[in-house]
């Protein structure tokens, strides 16, 4: 009982921590993983000498849990595992350009010159008529979001390679670059 009252909450915490970092399909993953741990915790003390509410919501929490996992570590992962795939048989072909996937324009690495990484990708905004980027979001600085800076980076300073943007800047040149507020960005 005494680990139980230990194994439970923290395990809930820690699914909670590794969920709302948004650090990836799989850290999101692991964090339904450590859910479920928890909401199997709880399940077992509401037999042992809880009330039958808590029996319930954790039957309830646990499969909800099992449906992250599968979400997060399963239909992500291979969705994720397609796109890598396309990108990589894209490079290999001598002819045409190479593809990438749009879900790095959301948390993808940002290197500088000197080919470590600088920043992280935020968001792109796209022209409606062409569908070419405008410009790049980047994160600098802070931690899960915490203390970040915005700032917004003209496509054509933007290079992908290997599915990471790399920008012809390090890291102090960054300072260069617009300043963004979180909820008003330039339409051009």
């Amino acid at each position: 009982m005494d680990m139980l009252n230990i194994i439970a909450p923290a395990s809930i915490i820690i699914g909670a921590l590794l969920t709302a970092s948004n650090l990836g399909n799989r850290i999101t993953g692991f964090g339904f993983i450590a859910f479920t741990l928890g909401s199997i915790g709880w399940l077992a003390m509401g037999v042992l000498v809880g009330p039958s509410s808590l029996v319930w919501q954790n039957i309830v929490l646990t499969g909800l849990n099992g449906f992250g996992i599968w979400r997060w570590l399963g239909r992500e992962r291979q969705i994720e595992k397609g796109a890598e795939h396309a990108a990589d048989v894209s490079r290999d072909i001598a002819q045409g350009e190479s593809l990438f996937p749009a879900s790095i324009f959301a948390g993808g690495k940002v290197i500088g010159q000197d080919g470590e990484p600088i920043a992280k990708a935020v968001e792109a905004m796209l022209d409606c008529r062409s569908a070419k980027p405008q410009y790049l979001v980047i994160s600098v600085g802070g931690v899960a979001g915490a203390g970040e800076t915005l700032r917004r980076v003209p496509w054509n300073r933007i290079k992908i390679t290997d599915g990471e943007f790399s920008l012809d800047s390090d890291a102090k040149g960054l300072a260069g670059f617009e300043e963004m507020e979180r909820d008003s960005w330039p339409a051009r």
